[in-house]
C-alpha cells in the first residue's frame, strides 16, 4: 500500500492587503477570532484551516470567501 502525500484541492496564495481583508471577513462572520485571521507570509494553509474549523466550512469555500475580498486582478482562479 502506498502512502499519498496529502495535496490542498486547491492552491492559494494571498494577496493584497490582508488587515483590511480580514476586517471585512471580522464584520462578515463575526465568529472569526483574531487568533483565526493571523496571517504569516507563506503560511496560507494555516491561516485556511482555522478559517475553515471556526466556519465549518470547507477548502474551496473558504479560498471564495477570501478572495471576494480581494481586488479585482489579484488572483487568477484556474480553469477561468
Amino acid at each position: 500500500m502506498q502512502n499519498k502525500v496529502n495535496k490542498p484541492e486547491v492552491d492559494f496564495k494571498m494577496t493584497g492587503d490582508w488587515e483590511a481583508q480580514s476586517r471585512i471577513l471580522k464584520e462578515k462572520f463575526p465568529q472569526l477570532t483574531k487568533a483565526d485571521l493571523v496571517y504569516e507570509k507563506n503560511h496560507e494553509d494555516d491561516l485556511l484551516e482555522r478559517i475553515q474549523k471556526r466556519l465549518n466550512k470547507k477548502r474551496g469555500e473558504v479560498i471564495n470567501i477570501i478572495r471576494k475580498g480581494q481586488p479585482v486582478g489579484e488572483y487568477s482562479r484556474p480553469g477561468l
